[in-house]
This record gives C-alpha cells, sequence and structure tokens, in this order.
C-alpha cells in the first residue's frame, strides 16, 4: 500500500501531491476548529496504534505489500473523515522521513489512498449503515470497504505509472486486501468502537450517526 518513489513517475506524483494538498489543508482546519486538551491525546493515541499496526506488512508480489490502515477508526471516533486524513498524514510522514517506510515524493499519493479514500469511504459507508445495522456491523463493514477502495485506487495509479499490468495488480492488490479488510481492518475497528461505545461513549460525542433523540449510551453495539 506504501508506493515507493520509484513506482510513480515524478510529474504523476505531484500530480497527487496537488490533489491530496487541499485535503491536508482542510484536516488542518478541522482541527484547529475541533480539538482540545481532552481529544489531543486520543488522537495522539490512535496515531500511535496506527502507527504501529501499519509495520506489520505482507509481502503482496510485484514489489507491493498490504497492510492495515486506519483512517476510519479515526473518523468514526471523531464523527470527521478529516480526523483520518490528519492521523495518516502524519503517520505517513513520519514513516516516509524517519523511517523510509514509503516514498517521499509519492507521499501525496499514499495520503490520497490511505488517508483521503480510506478515510471518506470508510467512514460514510459506516454512516450510511449505522442507520440500520448495529455500531459493530457499519464499522466493519466501513473499514473494509475503505481499505479494499483504497487499494483499487493504488493499483490504478501505479498501472498509469507503468509500473505493472492493471488486471494483474487488481487481482494481487484487490485480493489481498479483501482478506486483509476483513480479518484485520474490519474486525479490529469493530471491536474498538464497540468497546468505546459500551465503556466510554463519551469519546463518539461528535458521531452525527447517533439518531437525534437517542441515548448515545443506548446505541446498539
Amino acid at each position: 500500500m506504501h508506493i515507493p518513489d520509484s513506482f510513480i513517475p515524478l510529474n504523476q506524483a505531484i500530480a497527487y501531491w496537488v490533489i491530496a494538498i487541499p485535503f491536508i489543508f482542510m484536516s488542518m482546519k478541522w482541527a484547529k476548529n475541533e480539538l482540545d486538551e481532552m481529544k489531543i491525546p486520543v488522537l495522539a493515541a490512535l496515531s500511535a496504534g496506527i502507527f504501529a499496526i501499519q509495520a506489520m506488512n505482507i509481502p503482496i508480489g510485484m514489489g507491493t505489500s498490504g497492510h492495515m490502515v486506519g483512517a476510519t477508526l479515526v473518523a468514526i471516533v471523531f464523527g470527521s473523515p478529516w480526523a483520518g486524513v490528519l492521523v495518516l498524514t502524519l503517520v505517513l510522514l513520519v514513516q516516509g522521513f524517519v523511517f523510509a517506510d514509503g516514498g517521499i515524493t509519492t507521499l501525496g499519493a499514499n495520503i490520497l489512498n490511505m488517508g483521503v479514500i480510506s478515510g471518506f469511504v470508510g467512514y460514510y459507508t459506516y454512516v450510511a449503515l449505522r442507520k440500520n445495522t448495529s455500531i459493530s456491523i457499519a464499522a466493519l463493514v466501513g473499514a473494509w470497504l475503505g481499505l479494499f477502495i483504497s487499494a483499487i485506487a493504488c493499483s490504478v495509479q501505479m498501472w498509469i505509472a507503468g509500473t505493472f499490468p492493471l488486471v494483474p495488480g487488481l487481482m494481487a492488490m484487490g485480493l489481498y486486501h479483501l482478506i486483509i479488510g476483513f480479518i484485520g481492518e474490519g474486525l479490529i475497528t469493530a471491536i474498538v468502537i464497540a468497546a468505546i461505545a459500551k465503556s466510554r461513549p463519551d469519546l463518539l460525542e461528535n458521531n452525527s450517526t447517533i439518531k437525534p433523540g437517542k441515548s448515545k449510551k443506548g446505541a446498539r453495539a
């Protein structure tokens, strides 16, 4: 999922940066307006956890690897996909510049895939499903779909770059992330969100998926 520098030509990498920068800017604006002394420690803890789980890479082939992302989890906890963009941007910056995991020129593409696509797809899938199903199932499906779509986007980007053929890339990245997305990303997100909903519903206070008139403590888990 981390695209190395050599996998995308510089001109294409710049294009992905141009697309990603407005999202990064909006995530910083969200942080300025929404984060306070109570929420910053939660954001920091989630960032550390996501950094740790992303260290577990599963080799896929053709120079690629699969792993969990975590953008949907952050987005659900803070009730906004901008939180997912912010955390993944910070995590990917540290990984790229300090640990050389992923590229520097391709950071724009990696942020776009793992922060923007995974976070937005996962969160709004969760929001849509939460209206008619439990918080656990909504979180599982949202996280699973967000990871899968971001893997597909990664495959398409590397096909455009000429790194590897489209169909084998889609098969490799798509199949592995379908599995990783359910067993890892989906289940972990569902378990964490369900546990928070039961033990610390106040942490989900920004989550607009709780219907008006219903107590957050009464949310289904």
